[in-house]
Formats: C-alpha cells, sequence, structure tokens
C-alpha cells in the first residue's frame, strides 16, 4: 500500500508539468498547422482566420506553378545546399581536426583569430564578397552560393571540441602499421565522428536551404533563385495571395523537416559531445 500511495503522490506532482508540456508543444506545433492549413484555403479565408482545412490546395498549387519556377526554384535550393553541406563537412572537418590533433602555439592564435570572426556581422562583409564574386565571375553559380559559407568558425570548433575524444593512441598505432595521414583521417577519425558529421550536416544544410540575403545579392539571374527568394516574390505584390504563399512556404518547409527528423538522434548525440 505504500508503494502504490507513493505512485500516486508522484503521478499527481507530475501532472502540472504534463500540463505544461502539453501547452508547450501545442505552441509549438500550432504554426506548423496553420501553415498547412491556410495552404488548402483562399485568400480571404487566410486574412479571416480560418483555421480549419479547406478545399483550394490544388487551385493554390496550379496557381503557384503558373505563376513562379518552382521545380527550378527546389532544384536550386537542392543542389546550392547539398553541394555546400558536403563541402563545408569536408573542409570543417579537416580544420577541427588538424587544430585539435595537430595543434600548436601558432595553430592556437590562428583558431583564436578565426573565432573573432563570428563577431564580424555578415551585412560587413557583404560589398566585398560580391565585389570578389564578381571579379571571378562566380555570378549566379552554385561557388558564388557557396564558397563564403563553406568554412564557418562554428563549424571548425565543433569539430575541434569532438576531436578531443578522439584517441589518440589509435593514431599512433595507425602510423606504425603504415597508414598515411589522411588514411588515418578518412578511415578511422570519420567513421568515429559521425554523430558530429551528422549535426554539422543538419546545421549547414538548414541554413544554406534557408539562406536570403546572400543568394540574393549573388544570383541576379531568376533562373537561379532559390526556394527564399521564390517566397520572397510572392509576398512582394501589392495583392498577394496568401493561399498560393503558405503553400510556397510548406514546399520550402519539408524539405529541413525530412533532414531533421531523419537526422534528429544523430544531431543530438554530435551536439552534446561537443560541448563536454
Amino acid at each position: 500500500m505504500t508503494k502504490k500511495r507513493l505512485g500516486s503522490n508522484i503521478q499527481r506532482r507530475l501532472i502540472p508539468s504534463y500540463i505544461f508540456l502539453i501547452i508547450v508543444s501545442f505552441i509549438s506545433v500550432f504554426p506548423f498547422y496553420w501553415m498547412i492549413s491556410a495552404a488548402t484555403n483562399n485568400t480571404v479565408d487566410v486574412a479571416r482566420g480560418k483555421l480549419a482545412f479547406g478545399t483550394y490546395a490544388l487551385t493554390n498549387l496550379q496557381n503557384l506553378l503558373a505563376g513562379q519556377d518552382l521545380w527550378g526554384a527546389l532544384w536550386n535550393s537542392f543542389k546550392y545546399a547539398g553541394i555546400q553541406t558536403i563541402v563545408a563537412l569536408l573542409v570543417c572537418s579537416l580544420a577541427g581536426y588538424g587544430f585539435e590533433l595537430y595543434h600548436d602555439k601558432g595553430k592556437d592564435l590562428v583558431f583564436s583569430i578565426l573565432l573573432l570572426a563570428m563577431m564580424v556581422p555578415q551585412v560587413a562583409t557583404m560589398i566585398p564578397l560580391f565585389k570578389m564574386m564578381s571579379d571571378f565571375g562566380f555570378l549566379n553559380t552554385v561557388w558564388g552560393f557557396m564558397l563564403p559559407a563553406i568554412s564557418t568558425p562554428f563549424l571548425i570548433m565543433m569539430f575541434r571540441q569532438n576531436s578531443r575524444n578522439f584517441p589518440v593512441d589509435i593514431m599512433e598505432a595507425a602510423r606504425i602499421d603504415g597508414l598515411s595521414e589522411f588514411g588515418i583521417f578518412f578511415r578511422m577519425y570519420m567513421p568515429v565522428q559521425k554523430s558530429t558529421y551528422a549535426a554539422a550536416a543538419v546545421i549547414t544544410f538548414m541554413n544554406a536551404w534557408n539562406a536570403y540575403m546572400w543568394p540574393k545579392v549573388v544570383m541576379t539571374d531568376n533562373r537561379a533563385q532559390t526556394m527564399p527568394m521564390l517566397i520572397a516574390n510572392l509576398a512582394a505584390g501589392y495583392s498577394v495571395d496568401y493561399g498560393m504563399l503558405m503553400m510556397g512556404v510548406l514546399f520550402c518547409s519539408i524539405p529541413t523537416m525530412i533532414v531533421f527528423f531523419v537526422l534528429q538522434k544523430q544531431f543530438a548525440e554530435g551536439i552534446t559531445g561537443s560541448v563536454k
């Protein structure tokens, strides 16, 4: 009886916590629900605040396809974000690996200077970056999109922090067996740090997919526009079709949600490991 009473008392104490979590979960999910419901309604219903699902989903999709190059923008976003993610993971992991496992006073000074770059606003470097991309002929190309973002101080710091858990004794044994330095990195370091790579991939892909300011500057051709640029075009007219706009927002949100849900476990492990 004592155990039953103790269990019931604990459950009663947890009721306020459950209620709080339910309310917070509802607040978190509601914008996503409203986005989906708005994508199925017309402009009048969205303006009135209608929350129920409507019957205009197909109409909104047809209007979106007729007025904008949706598939082209999706392809551009996938291409730019995918290439940037792959290159950034390789560059930042190599940098973090080198800073931690081959560090000396000079490299520590370089790393400190690199961290200072995190405090420089992006808008402060926008004009010189645009001038560089223009001189190199990288406007409206994937190179112009990704080059300023393939080496970020945050990702380098995250890989360096997680590299501290990499066993140095294994490296010494591998060198004795004749494995090269690049062999150690690609065949030993990368498999051990797969959770860090997953976390970095989620962060990089989402940042690249949602990027707007820099692509708006460097992508001057409508054929090179990304999904955030397409959404901005939908909202820039004198008369905004909110149903069509929310349909575009829905298409823009789905890929990042899929990436996060697929890699959420590895993402949590990688972020946790980076701050140990």
